[in-house]
C-alpha cells in the first residue's frame, strides 16, 4: 500500500510516559530510525476518538501492556491535561494531508508497579530499555518528549 492509497494521518496524537513509582521510564527505539529513542505515541484513528481511548491503544499496539477501560492499570493512565503543538518532521509529513505541517500532541502518563517487559511491535520499535527519568529525557530524540519526562516527577502520586 503505497501513501497515497493509504488514509491521511490525523494530525492530532498522545505521547505516554510508562514509568515506575521509582520515575523509571520506559523508552522504546523506532524501527524506521535507529537512533530515535522514545515513549509510546500514536495519532487517533479517528477525529472523534477519546485521547484516553487512543492512549490505552497506542501503549497496548506497541508495548503490549493492557491499560485500556476494564484492565488492572486503567486507573493509572492518567491524562496530565498537558498539550505541545510541534512542527512535523519533514521525513514524516508525507504521511499527513498536504499543506498539514503541525501536530497536536497531548501528554498522558501511565505508573506500571515495576518494570515490564513488553512485546514490541517489530515495524515499529526494535528494541527497549528502562532509565531512570533524567537519564530517560536525556536518551529522547524528541524535545517535546524529553520536557514530559522532565515532567513526571509532578505528576507522581
Amino acid at each position: 500500500m503505497t501513501a497515497s492509497t493509504r488514509p491521511w494521518k490525523i494530525p492530532e496524537s498522545v505521547l505516554v510516559v510508562i514509568h515506575t513509582p521509582a520515575l523509571e521510564v520506559l523508552l522504546i527505539r523506532r524501527a524506521d530510525a535507529e537512533d530515535f529513542w522514545q515513549s509510546v505515541t500514536g495519532s487517533k484513528d479517528l477525529a472523534d476518538e477519546p485521547l484516553a481511548l487512543t492512549a490505552a491503544r497506542e501503549v497496548a499496539e506497541e508495548t503490549g501492556i493492557q491499560c485500556g477501560e476494564g484492565s488492572p492499570l486503567a486507573p493509572r493512565l492518567v491524562d496530565w491535561q498537558l498539550r505541545n503543538v510541534y512542527e512535523i518532521y519533514p521525513r514524516w509529513r508525507a504521511r499527513y494531508a498536504p499543506g498539514v505541517t503541525h501536530n497536536t500532541e497531548h501528554l498522558f502518563g501511565l505508573c506500571v508497579p515495576e518494570r515490564v517487559v513488553p512485546t514490541l511491535a517489530p515495524h515499529e520499535h526494535t528494541h527497549w530499555k528502562w532509565l531512570p527519568y533524567r537519564e530517560a529525557a536525556d536518551a529522547c530524540f524528541s524535545p517535546s518528549n524529553a520536557e514530559a519526562i522532565l515532567l513526571l516527577p509532578e505528576f507522581v502520586r
